[in-house]
């Protein structure tokens, strides 16, 4: 992250603390802030390193696949099920997954993502085997969860779970002082 104001200081100590541990972190903050960067560093900072890094754009998903996205599938779960396919979670398995903008994922989606939270096991679509998973949690959005929450668009206790260290990450508008840094860093 390029930067040297307090802002950008106080997020380099908060994932350096944090990195280490296996601790959930949501990261907020408007579009073209860095949250996704943030999410990486977390990551290549951590005991994680070694293992993947699995990104999911919950925005960029259909409300109708998510879960077999997140989850994965049977074959035969649904009309073009034609194999078995791990969903995201497996496939971090050891290591991290990003849920970014995560305050656009369905109701239905975050039951399940908040059962796999507390269990630590996800189940493919069309299958009712549970599948153990070992992963950190890193989520963030540009919305405002809270009134979200408040609207009925949120799980709240999905976004307890999910906020166990908060990061915020300010606009550049709020971060003037770094502005000379990023001309020099992309020229």
């Amino acid at each position: 992250m390029i930067g040297e104001s307090d802002a950008i200081s106080h997020i380099k100590e908060m994932i350096d603390k944090v990195a280490p541990t296996d601790a959930r972190v949501f990261i907020t903050g408007p579009n073209g802030t860095g949250k996704e960067l943030v999410a990486h560093w977390i990551h290549q900072k951590s005991n994680r390193v070694k293992g993947p890094m699995i990104e999911v754009n919950c925005a960029a998903i259909p409300s109708e696949l998510i879960e077999s996205e997140l989850f994965g599938h049977v074959k035969g779960a649904f009309t073009s099920a034609n194999k078995d396919r791990a969903g995201k979670f497996e496939a971090a398995n050891g290591g991290t997954i990003f849920l970014d903008e995560i305050g656009d994922m369905s109701l239905t989606a975050q039951a399940k993502v908040l059962r796999a939270l507390q269990e630590g096991k996800v189940q493919r679509v069309g299958s009712d085997k549970d599948i153990k998973v070992d992963v950190r949690i890193v989520a963030a959005t540009n919305k405002d969860l809270k009134k979200e929450i408040t609207n009925g668009n949120f799980r709240e206790d999905l976004y307890h779970r999910l906020a166990v260290i908060l990061i915020k990450v300010p606009a550049l508008n709020d971060r003037r002082d770094d502005i000379p840094l990023l001309i020099k860093h992309f020229s």
